[in-house]
């Protein structure tokens, strides 16, 4: 009888690792701050869709082809870095539809292509997957049990990013009647994006 892989280690490891912050949830914050839960789902929505692209590039085994081609990767890396920058910039300035005080709607395809765009552009998240799912699958496995296990961390993403959604909804009013707080938030996250792109500028092959 085969074991099932969703195992509760397997959904409390991805849990921590969806809980730490990175770029995902600093722009989920930011565009729920912005424009309320509407704005934070569809943020948490194009981050959750970037995360199954990066897992279906490990299955295909196209990871294997960024680690082992320095240009590619490093194309990719830095242009991911340039968009950090880019979205420290408009955080602090207020412009280009990113901010943390109330704006007009942003549309929804806007918000998850900008989700896409921040997370898919990190080379180092399908290489972590490759190295993180095989470690709960049994040698000889079926390819649908890759899939389960792909698709229960991604929904896990969903579901802790709609948290991180809940929790800055909540505080949202009070924080909008304090400009100081607003001013704050504003430097924070723009900080939040600039230190992230130069971590990834950082990072090796």
């Amino acid at each position: 009888m085969e074991t099932w892989p969703m195992s509760l280690e397997y959904l409390l490891t991805a849990f921590i690792i969806c809980l730490s912050p990175g770029i995902g949830v600093v722009y989920t914050l930011s565009s729920t701050l912005g424009g309320g839960i509407r704005a934070g789902f569809w943020a948490a929505v194009g981050c959750t869709i970037a995360t199954v692209l990066h897992l279906v590039v490990a299955m295909a085994g196209l990871a294997a082809v960024l680690h082992t081609s320095a240009v590619l990767f490093q194309a990719i890396k830095f242009a991911g870095v340039a968009y950090l920058i880019w979205m420290a910039w408009a955080v602090l300035r207020d412009r280009g539809g990113v901010s943390v005080r109330p704006s007009e709607p942003v549309p929804p395809g806007k918000l998850v292509r900008r989700g896409i765009l921040l997370n898919v552009l990190n080379p180092k998240i399908p290489l972590f997957f490759m190295a993180f799912i095989p470690q709960f699958v049994p040698v000889g496995s079926p390819v649908w049990l890759l899939v389960e296990l792909g698709l229960g961390f991604s929904s896990m993403t969903f579901v802790v990013f709609m948290g991180y959604v809940a929790v800055a909804a909540t505080g949202r009013e009070r924080l909008l009647q304090s400009e100081r707080a607003m001013n704050w938030m504003r430097r924070v996250f723009a900080a939040s994006f600039a230190a992230l792109g130069l971590k990834l500028a950082g990072e090796g092959t």
